[in-house]
This record gives structure tokens, C-alpha cells and sequence, in this order.
């Protein structure tokens, strides 16, 4: 029996026929650790845990990548508000939680319910944290070929240039004309993209946060983009080409979208 998947690309149900006969390669979006994990996030990894065993049954050998999102606007703002655990969060309490040891907290959180519900650990599962040379690779690429550019007001900001994307807006089938901004920037400072769609592959350090959250590229000081991450972590574990890419329905806009773009 051929084993038939419904590819979002092209939305129909296409017969499996992978790149290497013998082998099929995983990768699937995973946890931003800002928080407890929730039944979404849980689905999601059951449901790819499922696809996992189902081609080991039937005879491939599978490698299954599953990224985990440790640096992130919403981290840093959880880390602002929390305090240290086993600390005193009263009114005069001053020692917030560093971002990273929140991040690992919760990734800790997220590894035992996967545990706790028989989800199999994936071949390799990065850290965004750990990649981010990879990732200064990779918007250099794009600026060489035109389609990325750093922002002219020298605050270290990097945008895709999606008007140069013929291509963009395939995935979910969208007009870019009827697409809402990219919410990558502040109002005041729009003038930083070439269209309001351009979405941030590197993030310029702002004042007020953390410096550990930061760093040196050739752009300026800063911190990647939240898109950037999956495709320069796919990239080196699985190379420029792969049989499936995953995640829940949620991310098929903007993320996935973007993610096709910046890796096409």
C-alpha cells in the first residue's frame, strides 16, 4: 500500500515518494519555551510522533528534527515579569528570572509531558540559541541575492524583502496586496522596511534589554528573527532538501509561509 499525505503546498493528497529511497527525513516546528506547555503543543508531537512510527513501520529510516525556540520577544517579556523560583515575588522582591534559565525551565516542563505520553525523542532537537552562526549565513546569503536588507537607519535590523519573492504568498494560496503588516516594527519606525510585509530576519539590540540577549553580527548587536530560526536549523541537520516539513495549522501563516520564502 503507497503511503498518501496531504501536502499543504499544493493542497491535494500526493502519494509519499522520498528524495532517498529507503530513508525519510522529519521536521517539525517546535516549542516556543515561554510557558507551560499546552494540549496544542501536545497534539502537535503526538501527531508527528505518530508519522515517525507509522514510516519506521513500514521500513524507512527516518530522521526526525524537532527545534526548540529559546530566545524570542515573548521570553523576554515573561523573564521581565517573573522572578527566580524559590524566590520572594512581593512587592520588594528584585530578582527577575534571567530569559535563558526561563527558557530552559520550561523546555524541561515541555520534555516531561512528552515523556510523560510516550512521545519518542527526535533524532536531533537544536536549540535556536546554539545556531546562531548558521543563521548569520544565511541572511548574508539572502542579502547577496537581493532579498533581504538591513535597515538604512543603522538600528541592526534585517528584513526579507518579500516584493523580490515572485513566489510569495504560494503556500497559503494569498495575494500579498491583502496581507496585513508584518508586526516586526513599531509604527514610528515603518520606514525601515521597503514594504510593510518585510518581516525581520535579525532583530537590532533596543534599550532596556538584556545584553545577554544579544549578539555581535555583522549588522549590529541583536537577535534573530523568529522565522529565520527553523530554516537555518533544517538546513544543517537535514540539508537543502528534505521530504516533510510540519507543524501545527497555525504556523502555515505567517511562519511556514516565511520559512519557504528566506529557504527557497
Amino acid at each position: 500500500m503507497t503511503l498518501r499525505f496531504y501536502d499543504t503546498a499544493s493542497a491535494e493528497v500526493r502519494n509519499f515518494v522520498p528524495l532517498v529511497e529507503g530513508k525519510a527525513s522529519l521536521y517539525y516546528c517546535g516549542a516556543t519555551v515561554q510557558g507551560m506547555p499546552h494540549v496544542g503543543h501536545i497534539r502537535s508531537a503526538i501527531a508527528f510522533d505518530q508519522l515517525t512510527r507509522w514510516l519506521t513501520y513500514r521500513g524507512f529510516r527516518v530522521t526526525v528534527v524537532r527545534n526548540v525556540t529559546d530566545i524570542d520577544d515573548k521570553i523576554l517579556a515573561k523573564s521581565a515579569e517573573s522572578f527566580e523560583p524559590g524566590f520572594d515575588s512581593g512587592p520588594d522582591a528584585v530578582r527577575e528570572e534571567e530569559w535563558w534559565a526561563l527558557a530552559y525551565r520550561y523546555e524541561q516542563e515541555f520534555l516531561k509531558a512528552y515523556d510523560t505520553l510516550g512521545v519518542s525523542r527526535p533524532t536531533y532537537e537544536p536549540r535556536a540559541t546554539g545556531h546562531i552562526p548558521e543563521m548569520h549565513a544565511l541572511i548574508s546569503q539572502l542579502i547577496d541575492r537581493g532579498h533581504a536588507h538591513p535597515a538604512p537607519d543603522g538600528s541592526g535590523d534585517v528584513y526579507f524583502d518579500v516584493r523580490s519573492w515572485s513566489k510569495y504568498g504560494a503556500l497559503t494560496r494569498q495575494n500579498i496586496d491583502d496581507m496585513q503588516a508584518a508586526p516586526d516594527v513599531e509604527a514610528q519606525f515603518s520606514n525601515r522596511k521597503k514594504d510593510p510585509r518585510d518581516f525581520a530576519l535579525w532583530k537590532g539590540s533596543k534599550e532596556g534589554e538584556p545584553t545577554t540577549a544579544s549578539w555581535a553580527s555583522p549588522w549590529g548587536a541583536g537577535r534573530p528573527g523568529w522565522h529565520l530560526e527553523c530554516s537555518a536549523m533544517v538546513t544543517k541537520y537535514l540539508g537543502t532538501e528534505f521530504d516533510i516539513h510540519g507543524g501545527g495549522l497555525d504556523l502555515r501563516f505567517p511562519h511556514h509561509e516565511n520559512e519557504m520564502a528566506q529557504s527557497q
